[in-house]
């Protein structure tokens, strides 16, 4: 159809507010933007602009002069969509809208739309939709003339009728409430896969990193797969498993995840959570950093903060894997070795050569096979089944005979120690 071909021509604004608490070049965040633009294909990226502001305008975000300059580039280049790089309220969206009659998305809408279009899983798509409607519930204000309106009541009790924006929020809250009913039976499937995948006894190795860092490319040279794997932001959303037989170590499920952004906006986290649902049970996660990236460091404390707030801590052993080293110039390559041959848990690899790979294989194999503890374990006769699979599994250490039961101690991994605790 010819709606689906139909490109819309974007324009990029980064506000570089002086003073602000900022971690990044402006140059790098707007670089970032334009590549979260491209990730839309139904989008045209015509031109982008770092704009220097004194303050932000509570009700323009932007001066009265800069706005007529860029009305006018706008209009010169017949701009549809204005991409703002940043948090906009409501009302300064719909002056700015208003102003230069075009369309306008913040960095929150923007990341919607990639994550909606995105979206595979049953479950994936329907924390878009939530985190979605959730956003367009603070763009309702009553400033919005179609929104001004008042429905007439029944006449019987007097006074005002509802009010459109009251009957738009509370459509909206309607549809959330239904979502929210579809996705408890959604994660109430997935958890009895997940206690399914429980009993295969092969440890989960989650793969991590910011949104570009070359997880997908690490993902498929290890596995043979053919996960999506573009220079473009977001390129996976969904997550991707597979079972791999390390070189000379065990056999693991390796999983690929979403790639994590600054200033993640707050509606998608639940997102997120559901779509690391792999990495919170990880035995080892691998955060994976593009150090030929400018801004890397800054990158990967935006994905510690994330997993941090996932609720993912010290206690989950973390490797991290320097990539991309394959792009660097001979004196850093070897600087970046350097480094991280002073490091346990550094390894600086190349996903795309495989440079590095054999290292990082042995350290996993290492990880997984010391992360290991003593218990001792009380079963009670009638607990046959259980007694027989810890004999399976190789993990008892010796077993005493009592009067209710058996005293046995165990050897064991955490995840082991998981699949016990769900037979």
């Amino acid at each position: 159809m010819e709606h689906d071909t139909q490109v819309t021509r974007a324009w990029v604004l980064h506000p570089d507010i002086y003073g602000a608490d900022k971690r990044r070049e402006a140059s790098f965040a707007l670089e970032e933007a334009v590549s979260l633009a491209a990730a839309l294909p139904e989008l045209e990226v015509v031109g982008a602009t770092n704009v220097k502001l004194p303050r932000a305008h509570p009700g323009m975000l932007f001066g009265s002069g800069k706005i007529e300059e860029l009305g006018a580039m706008f209009k010169a280049n017949e701009i549809e969509l204005v991409l703002i790089d940043g948090p906009v309220t409501p009302v300064q969206q719909r002056n700015l809208e208003k102003a230069w009659k075009v369309k306008l998305l913040d960095r929150t809408g923007l990341i919607l739309e990639i994550f909606s279009d995105r979206a595979r899983t049953r479950e994936g798509v329907l924390q878009v939709e939530m985190a979605a409607l959730s956003y367009q519930r603070t763009r309702l204000v009553r400033a919005w003339t179609h929104l001004e309106r008042q429905r007439g009541g029944l006449g019987f009790v007097g006074g005002p009728g509802e009010t459109q924006i009251e009957a738009d929020r509370r459509a909206i809250d309607e549809q959330l409430v239904r979502l929210r009913r579809q996705l408890a039976k959604v994660v109430k499937t997935r958890e009895l896969h997940r206690k399914a995948r429980a009993k295969v006894p092969f440890p989960i190795v989650a793969l991590v990193g910011y949104t570009n860092a070359g997880k997908s490319t690490l993902f498929n040279h290890v596995t043979g797969a053919d996960v999506m794997a573009k220079d473009m932001l977001f390129a996976t959303l969904d997550p991707t498993m597979r079972a791999v037989q390390l070189p000379d170590g065990p056999e693991v499920i390796l999983s690929d995840t979403v790639g994590f952004i600054s200033d993640l906006p707050t509606e998608l986290v639940a997102a997120f959570r559901a779509t690391l649902e792999e990495v919170l049970a990880a035995d080892l996660v691998l955060h994976v950093r593009d150090v030929a990236h400018p801004e890397s460091e800054h990158q990967a404390e935006d994905v510690r903060s994330i997993l941090e707030l996932l609720g993912i801590g010290d206690e989950t052993r973390q490797i991290e894997v320097w990539n991309k080293i394959d792009l660097l110039d001979p004196e850093q390559r070897a600087a970046m070795q350097a480094k991280a041959g002073r490091e346990d848990d550094i390894f600086a690899v190349s996903a795309v050569t495989g440079e590095g790979l054999g290292d990082l294989f042995d350290a996993i194999a290492k990880v997984l096979a010391s992360e290991k503890t003593r218990e001792t374990l009380h079963l009670a006769f009638a607990k046959g089944k259980e007694r027989a699979w810890l004999f399976k599994e190789g993990v008892v250490e010796f077993e005493t005979q009592g009067e209710d039961g058996f005293e046995i101690e165990v050897v064991w991994t955490a995840r082991q120690a998981r699949k016990f605790e769900s037979l």
